[in-house]
């Protein structure tokens, strides 16, 4: 999926890349080579290989084999503060329609007892790429188009790029410690785990970075796996970057998830100190724009059902989209509130929510915060 999306859309080439894809859908018998924009073909009658050129009108080849891919011509290259030139590799599932033979993705994530995969890459010297492994998921089970989840797991990072959005944490999973960013390209909210150095090959839980994902209020467990793949980002250069071998399986005997409970409108706090609350706002802001990271925490004694949080933003800053709350914007005032499942907070616990927005001069960020009417700290 990526975001190729856009480039589809904007250059009206939809029908004509499922057109390249039906062309290019038979088994990859003998090594491939695919130099289509978004040609692919069917590997080991189980995944499908993509060239996925979407970011630059340059020629790009890849030579498939039987258990992967090389990039042989890469002729593109973009500034390393926008977008890479393409995206090609290999996935499991369902992409812009084109879906892999026999598989059984969509899948509801309460239906998961196991996701396992595992990648090898080859790397290069002097250019700029990351490796990437993308796992896509929707509160719908979607077929074609961009999914409103993506999770990105960075293997291996060379040049001087990063992640969408900023830094909000870290995370142990798959016997590592990941840096975790969080942010939105504009098209689909994105949770990005960066190896500190890089990984050659990983055997893993797909599932693992899928319930970090929930647990951070990304997703629930009535979302949908749509799709996983694993390839390459190139910037500049990249000739001879390979994925040497992949597989990935999922399995299901997990427990259907009905949708949750409308959750209750927001209550006033009571008298007496019962109720209280704290906000950290982490966020990250360049030339025009910028990302926030909000979390709220309960720090009273009573569970808070439902809640309104109210800030003014300096001025400059604008919200063009949100993620996890349903974000407003008045003048300088601004109201989030609560999605479905992120209403209840336990004393002690915490919601979290984001947003990305414009910025013309300076940035600064606001200096406080009401949750249901009541004066917050700062954390």
């Amino acid at each position: 999926m990526k975001r190729q999306l856009r480039a589809l859309a904007a250059a009206g080439l939809l029908v004509a890349s499922s057109l390249v894809a039906v062309a290019l859908g038979g088994n990859a018998s003998a090594d491939t080579q695919i130099c289509e924009q978004y040609g692919s073909t069917v590997i080991q009658g189980r995944y499908v290989v993509q060239n996925n050129r979407w970011g630059t009108t340059a020629q790009q080849c890849i030579n498939v084999t039987s258990s992967g891919f090389e990039i042989t011509t890469l002729n593109g290259s973009s500034p390393t503060n926008g977008a890479p030139t393409a995206y090609p590799s290999i996935f499991f599932g369902c992409h812009y329609t084109n879906c892999s033979p026999g598989t059984n993705l969509p899948i509801q994530v309460s239906q998961i007892s196991s996701a396992t995969s595992s990648i090898s890459y080859r790397y290069v010297s002097g250019a700029t790429y990351n490796a990437s492994y993308d796992i896509w998921l929707d509160p719908s089970p979607k077929r074609d188009g961009v999914n409103q989840m993506e999770i990105m797991i960075w293997l291996n990072r060379q040049g001087p790029i990063q992640p969408i959005g900023s830094v909000v944490g870290t995370a142990n999973l798959a016997g590592r410690t990941w840096e975790v960013w969080r942010g939105s390209n504009g098209s689909n909210n994105v949770i990005s785990y960066v190896a500190p150095s890089a990984i050659s090959s990983l055997n893993f839980s797909v599932l693992d970075f899928i319930n970090d994902t929930r647990n951070r209020g990304a997703i629930t467990n009535s979302w949908y796996l749509t799709s996983i793949q694993a390839g390459f980002e190139p910037w500049q250069g990249g000739v001879g970057l390979a994925v040497t071998s992949f597989s990935a399986n999922v399995n299901g005997g997990g427990n259907p998830t009905n949708p949750p409970p409308t959750t209750p409108p927001p209550t006033t706090p009571p008298p007496g100190g019962s109720s209280g609350c704290a906000v950290k706002y982490t966020a990250n802001s360049w030339n025009n724009g910028f990302t926030a990271d909000v979390q709220i925490t309960n720090t009273g004694s009573s569970t808070i059902n439902g809640w309104t949080l109210t800030y003014n933003l300096p001025g400059g800053q604008t919200v063009t989209n949100a993620w996890n709350a349903t974000v407003s914007q008045s003048g300088s005032a601004v109201t989030a509130r609560n999605v479905s499942h992120n209403g209840s907070i336990a004393p002690g616990g915490t919601a979290s929510f984001g947003y990305q927005g414009t910025l013309s001069g300076s940035y600064s960020s606001p200096t406080s915060f009401s949750l249901n009417g009541a004066t917050c700290s700062r954390t």
